[in-house]
């Protein structure tokens, strides 16, 4: 087969994505295949060439080599340029001797790692949670609170390896060390966990009498937790690696104490804020008065104006809660809500009082709301 540019041969111009130059190679590497073109010797040469072109613009360092012409297409990769002589079988086709085939058709149809034995990855442990209860003032001003949780710790025996003492983990013989099976064959495969080692790469033939083989125990661990101020219903406080032991020597997971939150009787929390209900009687909303109102570390005086509306919110800036990680003086509102307080039930007194009232506020309130239904002013 005579020589060609290995941009031609994928079909692609020279400027080319990588994504590009993949995606003809997967098309034209599926066409060409041995297994689906069994007795066709040219079918074959045409698939060792698109392998060949391949293996040099499909690698990063190789392309810019080859563009510079420093590598010749079909010497694996060993001197020469672009537009020397030579044909695409000679060296190995870009590496075809030498491994570059086999990696590809890894890369290309999730054939996992190379041949031979590998060691295990470690591998980060798992997060765990938690809940702890604490009292509306608590998460005003934080607190250190008990914590118990049944949690998995790396086994004292085995140091985590599983193994009995003075033995370690032997690759797994079934999947040598991949950690992973092939099933089917051709061009078209499909992989899945080993059913020897379950995708560890690794079995224990001799196991810790301690653990079983698992490499953790159950453990009941103790901690006092710090719950920082300004926390509300729902607030994770993260402990960092207080969680599962991490596998083959990888990192232990993190602890996160979720809080929840008793309600006040008093103050509802809305966001950085908290809000107030103050009841006030008819006179007090009509005529304007000077109110004590709670807060959180005491109490303050308020100015209701006259002619006060059921619902009216006052602020008290910086009075609040603290607001968790602004600051020691970052601290959200008070929102007072004015509501007015309707009698249930009158004694004599107050039915005369009020019948004196509505005569001198006579009129009827509700005369401008049907004129705007109307289209009125």
């Amino acid at each position: 087969m005579a020589q060609r540019d290995p941009y031609s041969v994928l079909g692609v111009e020279r400027k080319a994505s990588a994504d590009e130059i993949k995606k003809a190679y997967r098309k034209l590497a599926r066409q060409y295949h041995p297994d689906r073109n069994p007795d066709d010797p040219k079918a074959e040469e045409r698939f060792k060439e698109i392998q060949s072109a391949y293996d040099i613009v499909g690698d990063p360092d190789k392309r810019k080599q080859y563009d510079r012409g420093g590598i010749f297409f079909g010497s694996g990769g060993r001197g020469g340029g672009p537009g020397s002589g030579g044909t695409a079988g000679q060296g190995g086709f870009g590496g075809f001797e030498t491994g570059g085939f086999g990696d590809i058709l890894s890369n290309l149809f999730g054939g996992g790692a190379k041949g031979g034995a590998r060691r295990p990855e470690a591998a980060r442990g798992t997060d765990l949670e938690a809940e702890v209860t604490i009292s509306f003032d608590q998460a005003l001003e934080g607190a250190q609170v008990p914590l118990t949780v049944a949690a998995p710790s790396r086994c004292t025996t085995c140091h985590g390896t599983g193994a009995r003492p003075g033995t370690e983990p032997k690759v797994c013989p079934r999947c040598q060390g991949r950690g992973l099976e092939s099933q089917g064959q051709g061009l078209f495969s499909i992989s899945q966990p080993c059913t020897r080692c379950h995708g560890a790469g690794t079995v224990i033939e001799d196991p810790c009498p301690t653990c079983h083989g698992e490499g953790v125990v159950r453990t009941t661990k103790r901690y006092r937790v710090n719950i920082p101020a300004g926390v509300k219903e729902g607030s994770r406080v993260r402990l960092a690696g207080k969680g599962e032991p991490g596998r083959n020597g990888g990192p232990n997971g993190d602890l996160f104490v979720i809080t929840h939150v008793q309600d006040s009787p008093v103050f509802k929390r809305k966001g950085d804020n908290v809000e107030v209900e103050v009841p006030l009687t008819i006179p007090e909303a009509i005529r304007g008065a000077e109110v004590e109102v709670p807060t959180l570390h005491g109490s303050k005086r308020l100015r209701v104006p006259a002619g006060t509306h059921h619902g009216t919110v006052q602020r008290l800036r910086g009075e609040g809660p603290p607001k968790l990680g602004g600051g020691p003086r970052a601290r959200g509102d008070i929102h007072y809500r004015f509501v007015i307080d309707v009698p249930a039930s009158l004694s004599q007194e107050q039915s005369e009082a009020v019948e004196k009232l509505s005569q001198v506020m006579n009129g009827n309130p509700r005369a401008k709301l049907f004129a705007q239904a109307r289209g009125g002013s």
